[in-house]
């Protein structure tokens, strides 16, 4: 008997929710507009009065202090969260690393070099945008320093060694974490650095807040005119006392500029390591001519940074760039990259991915033999050039898209550039009377032509990668190692090992490169036996490829 009442009443509770279900869909019903409704705003407003309303319960934030209530009051009521969302959206453009924010929501428009800072040692011996963003930069290099495990083993194993001690180097770099950890390793390993940036626009200026206060001189910020740029190498080589003994440099400037202006340094110095295509090609020409002063090592045609650093990661940061800064969909875009070789290989991979129909211009008949069996058709720029919706650089050359090209791109072409030297790309051509430049979000601008065309370019013609968005930090470890092996080797070799000429990296660091970062992904090399190393004529741990082995 219970259970036969127990049952009516779950009837009648099952009953009373439909009833309520039907009533609010009811009340949806009358809201709902169709197209044929006849509904007037009265009746609209009326359906929306029958619903039931919750009246909002203001409640008073009590602060335990001023400063809190004073804290409280900078963040935006209701009424400012529009604009806050679009400033959150706007930074997320302008920025090319999480802790950019920090450097570019920064008020303060005064020139680094108009400003007198110091940090918590009292020193003066740098300028950057903000010493105060110091710690955040700080987090930034820490991040850096998990993805860099073979790097910091470096710094680990040489550190009691000091196989650096009493060298003085100027380096000319990419400001970024990731150099942070190279910088602080080779002063772990008893250097002593000045700093300076290769490039305008990629300084992450908390980075270089924080490493200006562990007592690196360091002279960079983003956002710099080219006077700056000169400025900063000149304050970073010309400090009274000082006399930088090693370079490592990215692009040739920092080489470029002490030849030019102080060429007695290089009685002192004692080598250079070169890091770009555009810097190598700078100094095989001073070598062909006579003019190379001391030893230079050529660390961009390593194996270790052609295959990793030009190519692995060149795969994944050009869309990291592209989309970043164009929020374009690239399936089915055609577009052009310039230069097939390890660079363009890695971008010319990542865009075919992604559905893109790619071509390929090329000098050299060997990548574009290579260009047609990966599937690229090779072309000449000039013949495409009205159709295609993108076009990207990468060849070290001087302008390979020229003010004639430019002027028969079809409206909405979007121009980049992923070599070194912003002089790929003739942008000075740009810069006439006739020609509007539209700054859309930080490094986009349209130029604008008379007729309405646009064309897009991005970071104005310079290193679309580092200039708009990241490079991968586990890519940058390999190139950072690298680096500081060929210090190492220049500045203990003994006299006379290394001439007035441009060498490679030994291979047999090449391969202790890379096997440093083979942990990393629990990778177990095999071995040879006695009797295998006696029929290749190698040795058991290596090297294990001649020197004109490619790879």
């Amino acid at each position: 008997m219970s259970d036969v009442g127990d049952g009516k009443m779950e009837m009648k509770q099952a009953s009373k929710e439909v009833k309520e279900s039907e009533n609010v869909a009811e009340k949806y019903s009358v809201m709902t507009v169709s197209k044929n409704s006849d509904m007037n705003v009265g009746e609209l407003s009326a359906a929306f009065t029958a619903l039931p309303s919750h009246k909002s319960v203001k409640k008073q934030i009590q602060f335990a202090n001023p400063e809190e209530k004073q804290e409280f009051s900078k963040y935006p009521t209701k009424a400012g969260r529009r604009s806050l969302s679009r400033s959150i959206s706007q930074s997320s453009t302008d920025s090319y690393s999480s802790a950019a924010s920090y450097t570019d929501s920064s008020d303060d428009e005064t020139s680094p070099r108009d400003k007198t800072q110091l940090n918590s040692r009292g020193s003066s011996d740098f300028c950057v945008k903000n010493i105060k963003q110091a710690e955040f930069g700080r987090r930034e290099i820490e991040i850096a320093e998990q993805d860099m495990s073979a790097l910091i083993s470096l710094r680990k194993r040489a550190q009691g060694e000091k196989p650096l001690a009493g060298a003085k180097i100027v380096g000319c770099t990419h400001i970024t974490a990731q150099t942070a950890v190279l910088i602080e390793t080779l002063v772990a390993l008893g250097a002593e650095c000045r700093w300076t940036a290769c490039n305008i626009y990629s300084t992450q200026n908390e980075v270089a807040a924080a490493l200006s206060e562990t007592g690196v001189a360091v002279f960079a910020w983003k956002g710099e005119s080219e006077d700056d740029f000169w400025w900063c190498i000149d304050r970073c080589v010309n400090k009274q006392g000082w006399q930088a003994n090693m370079i490592l440099d990215d692009g040739g400037d920092l080489t470029h500029w002490v030849y030019k202006k102080y060429p007695n340094m290089f009685k002192k110095i004692q080598g250079i390591v070169e890091e770009s295509v555009t810097g190598v090609h700078r100094l095989y020409q001073l070598s062909k001519a006579g003019k190379l002063c001391v030893p230079a090592m050529n660390v961009n045609d390593s194996v270790t940074k052609q295959k990793f650093d030009n190519l692995y990661c060149c795969r994944e940061s050009i869309l990291d760039g592209l989309k970043r800064t164009t929020d374009v969909m690239f399936g089915g875009k055609q577009v052009v990259v310039c230069g097939y070789g390890e660079v363009g290989k890695g971008c010319c991979t990542a865009l075919k991915a992604l559905g893109a129909i790619v071509c390929i211009t090329e000098i050299d008949p060997i990548c574009a033999l290579q260009a047609c069996m990966d599937g690229f058709r090779v072309v000449k720029l000039n013949e495409v050039v009205r159709q295609v919706d993108v076009i990207i650089t990468c060849t070290g050359n001087k302008n390979v898209v020229s003010r004639e090209q430019m002027d028969r791109m079809k409206n909405g072409c979007i121009l980049c550039n992923m070599g070194h030297s912003n002089t790929e790309i003739d942008v000075a051509s740009l810069r006439t009377p006739e020609l509007t430049w539209e700054r859309v979000r930080s490094q986009v601008d349209h130029i604008i032509w008379p007729d309405g065309k646009r064309v897009v370019l991005l970071a104005e013609g310079r290193l679309l990668n580092l200039s708009c968005s990241t490079v991968p930090t586990f890519v940058l470890s390999i190139t950072a190692t690298t680096q500081a092996l060929a210090l190492i080797e220049l500045y203990n070799a003994p006299e006379g090992r290394y001439k007035q000429d441009v060498y490679l990296l030994p291979k047999k660091m090449d391969e202790y490169v890379a096997s440093l970062h083979l942990p990393t992904f629990d990778a177990h090399l095999t071995e040879l036996s006695d009797e295998q190393a006696k029929y290749l004529g190698l040795n058991k741990n290596g090297p294990f490829k001649p020197n004109y082995y490619r790879y």
